[in-house]
C-alpha cells in the first residue's frame, strides 16, 4: 500500500510532533538562552518519523518524504553557498568597503533607513533573490548604519523590507514563480495582482523609516569623528574606487539579461576574485581562502572589523545545516499527513471568501513558523486551498497572493526558518552569541508584515478580490484541474449569486 493510499492522522496525533516540537523549541531558546534551534528540529522530526510509523508508514517512506522537500529546496542552499563566496571575495576586493565608504560620505543619516529600504528593493528586484541582495548590498548597508551608529536592528529592519519585497514581484525570483505554479496561474499575473498589497505596504514603510529617520536620528547626534574614523580606516586598508563596484554591476546586468540566479551570482564572485587580485594585490590562494573561510583584517576599527571579517562558504555552515533540518523536518510532516490534516480542519470551519483568503495566509504562516522553509509554507497551502478557491467561484490569483505574503514575506522575520536564520547570519546579527535585542529586527520590517495585514483587509472588504473569470474557469474544466464541492458547507446562497464551475472533487 503506499503512502497515499493511507488513511490520514486524526487532528490529535497530527498535532502532536507540532506542539512538541514547539515545546522543545521553547525549552532551548527561552529557558536555555542558547539560539541554535538545530537539535530541537531533529527531535521534531524523530517525533514526527515516530508518528509515522503508528500510521503504517516505514522508515523508507518517511524517508522520501524527508528527502523530496529537501531536493526541492537544493538550489537555495547553492545560493547560500555562492553567497557565502561573493561576501568573503567583494570585502576582499574592496567592493563592499567601497559601498561603505560612499554610504557615509553621500547619505544624510535622516534618510538612511528609507534609502535603504529602496536600494534593496530595487537589486532584489534586479537580481530575483532576497538572499543575494541581503548578503551583499545589504551588509554593505549594516555597515553605513553602523556608522551612523543606528541601532543594527533597525537596518536589518529596512534591508530585509526591501530584499524580500523586490524577491516577492521578481519575475526572476524562485518564490515568485512557485507560488502562481502550484496555484495554477500565470506569473505575470501572479505579479500584477500582489500590486495592491506591495505597493502601500512599501509606502507605509518607506514613510516610517524616513520618520524613524529624522525623529529618532537627529543630525547633531550623529559621531562625525566615528564617521571619520570608519572612512579613513576604509582608505588605509583597501583602494576605494567607484571602479570597484563592477562585480556588482555584472551581477546587476546578467540578472536584467535573465540569467539565472546562481550562475549570475557566481561570475559576481569570480568578477570580485579578479578584481581583488588587480586593485588590492591579492594573490589566487589568498582568494581561494576568502571565498571558503571568509575575508579577515584588524583595521582597528571595531565596528568595521566585525562587519568585514566575515563571509566564505563555511560561514554558510550554520545556516545550511539549520535549512537542512528543517526543511527535512517539514518533508516529514507533509509525507506523514500531519499538515494535511491540519489545513483540511481548517477548512471544515470555513464560511466565507474572506475567511478562507485569511486561512490560507494564516496556514503559510503557520508552516513557515512550523517546518521552517518558506517553499514548503507555498507549495503546501497552494495545493490544499486552490481546489476550495475554484468550488467558490474565486479567481487562485487571490490564492498565490495568500501563500506568497505568509510564506515569502513571512520567512525572514522566523529565526529558525530558512529565511530568518540566513538574515541573522549574512547581517552579523550575533543573536546566537546572546545579542538577542537584534531580533528586534523583526517587527521593524514594516514591509513584511504590513502585506499580508492588508491582504486580511481587503478580504474582508472585498477589494482586489476578483472572481474568477468566464475564461478562467474554462481553463480550468480543459486541465482538469480539481474543483472542491461546497454545497454541504454552506455556500449555496453565494454559489446562486456566483455560479461556480462544476465540482470534480
Amino acid at each position: 500500500m503506499s503512502s497515499t493510499d493511507r488513511a490520514l492522522p486524526g487532528l490529535p496525533l497530527a498535532l502532536t510532533p507540532v506542539l512538541l516540537t514547539l515545546v522543545v523549541l521553547g525549552v532551548q531558546l527561552f529557558y536555555f538562552g542558547d539560539f541554535t534551534p538545530h537539535v530541537p528540529l531533529a527531535i521534531g522530526l524523530a517525533i514526527t518519523g515516530l508518528v509515522g510509523m503508528k500510521l503504517g508508514f516505514t522508515w523508507n517512506d518517511i524517508e522520501k518524504g524527508v528527502f523530496h522537500v529537501i531536493h526541492v529546496s537544493l538550489p537555495s542552499v547553492s545560493v547560500l553557498i555562492t553567497v557565502g563566496m561573493i561576501i568573503g571575495v567583494w570585502i576582499a576586493s574592496g567592493t563592499v568597503p567601497t559601498l561603505i565608504y560612499y554610504g557615509l560620505t553621500i547619505l544624510s543619516p535622516q534618510i538612511f533607513l528609507a534609502a535603504a529600504m529602496i536600494l534593496c528593493a530595487i537589486v532584489s528586484l534586479s537580481l530575483g533573490t532576497s538572499w543575494g541582495t541581503v548578503g551583499t548590498v545589504g551588509l554593505a548597508l549594516m555597515g553605513i548604519g553602523a556608522g551612523f551608529d543606528i541601532p543594527m536592528y533597525w537596518t536589518a529592519g529596512a534591508v530585509v523590507s526591501g530584499a524580500f519585497f523586490g524577491d516577492k514581484v521578481s519575475p526572476l525570483s524562485d518564490t515568485t514563480n512557485l507560488a502562481p505554479a502550484v496555484t495554477g496561474t500565470d506569473v505575470f499575473s501572479h505579479i500584477k495582482n500582489m500590486m495592491p498589497t506591495t505597493v502601500p505596504a512599501m509606502l507605509i514603510a518607506f514613510a516610517i523609516y524616513l520618520f524613524a529617520g529624522f525623529a529618532v536620528i537627529e543630525g547633531g547626534d550623529v559621531s562625525f569623528e566615528r564617521i571619520n574614523a570608519i572612512t579613513a580606516s576604509l582608505q588605509q586598508n583597501f583602494l576605494i574606487s567607484p571602479w570597484l563596484l563592477l562585480p556588482a554591476l555584472l551581477v546587476i546586468v546578467l540578472a536584467v539579461k535573465r540569467m539565472p540566479p546562481i550562475p549570475s551570482l557566481f561570475a559576481g564572485a569570480v568578477a570580485g576574485g579578479i578584481t581583488a587580485m588587480l586593485a588590492q594585490g591579492e594573490g589566487l590562494h589568498a582568494i581561494f581562502t576568502y571565498a571558503n573561510s571568509g575575508y579577515s583584517i584588524e583595521t582597528g576599527v571595531e565596528a568595521m572589523d566585525s562587519l568585514l571579517n566575515r563571509g566564505g562558504i563555511q560561514s554558510m555552515m550554520w545556516t545550511i545545516s539549520l535549512v537542512l533540518i528543517a526543511l527535512g523536518f517539514g518533508g516529514a510532516l507533509e509525507r506523514t499527513g500531519c499538515l494535511e490534516t491540519i489545513i483540511k480542519v481548517i477548512m471544515t470551519k470555513i464560511r466565507s471568501f474572506a475567511g478562507i483568503q485569511t486561512a490560507a495566509i494564516g496556514t503559510s504562516m503557520a508552516t513557515n513558523l512550523v517546518a521552517g522553509d518558506p517553499y514548503l509554507s507555498i507549495a503546501l497551502p497552494g495545493r490544499m486551498y486552490a481546489p476550495v478557491y475554484r468550488g467558490m467561484g474565486y479567481s487562485t490569483l487571490n490564492l498565490s497572493r495568500a501563500v506568497e505574503e505568509g510564506g515569502t514575506l513571512i520567512s525572514p522575520l522566523v529565526p529558525w526558518n530558512a529565511g530568518g536564520a540566513f538574515v541573522i547570519s549574512a547581517l552579523a546579527l550575533g543573536v546566537s552569541s546572546g545579542n538577542l535585542e537584534n531580533l528586534l529586527y523583526i517587527p521593524l520590517a514594516f514591509a513584511c508584515w504590513l502585506s499580508p495585514v492588508l491582504g486580511i483587509i481587503y478580504a474582508f472588504t472585498g477589494l482586489f478580490s476578483p472572481r474568477a473569470s468566464a475564461a478562467e474557469i474554462e481553463g480550468w474544466k480543459e486541465s482538469g484541474e480539481a474543483v472542491a464541492d461546497l454545497t454541504d458547507q454552506g455556500w449555496q446562497e453565494e454559489e446562486e449569486e456566483n455560479p461556480s464551475p462544476v465540482a470534480t472533487t
